[in-house]
């Protein structure tokens, strides 16, 4: 019995997953790679939905405020995805753009519970 194949939503998480988790290793060149590797839009854009899953998510947490910056980032980073919707190398500027923006997102929501404790997330 074999194991059932990813979909592409659960393979692009997995990929953005991985990206991050180069990048937090300071290993920088096997996560440009990963990006390179990547050549159908498609997977790009699937890549890409999985860093603003992630992004949101921990988005959420934050105090309203700050919140409110990541959305309007979000807004900007899908506007930079529409203008490169065809285009491999503008879809992996996005997704590098949107990578760090879910690394922006974590270091603030970090902070905001090192400052407010359990209110970070109530605000």
């Amino acid at each position: 019995m074999t194991a059932p194949s990813q979909s592409p939503a659960d393979l692009g998480a997995h990929r953005a997953a991985e990206y991050l988790r180069l990048l937090d290793a300071d290993r920088s060149d096997e996560a440009e790679a990963l990006l390179a590797g990547l050549t159908d839009a498609r997977e790009l854009v699937f890549v890409g939905a999985g860093f603003t899953a992630l992004a949101r998510r921990t988005g959420r947490t934050l105090p309203t405020a700050m919140r409110a910056q990541a959305s309007t980032r979000q807004v900007l980073l899908g506007q930079l995805r529409d203008a490169s919707r065809r285009d491999p190398d503008g879809l992996r500027r996005w997704l590098r753009e949107a990578g760090e923006e879910v690394r922006t997102v974590n270091r603030l929501a970090e902070a905001a519970r090192l400052r407010l404790g359990d209110q970070a997330a109530v605000s």
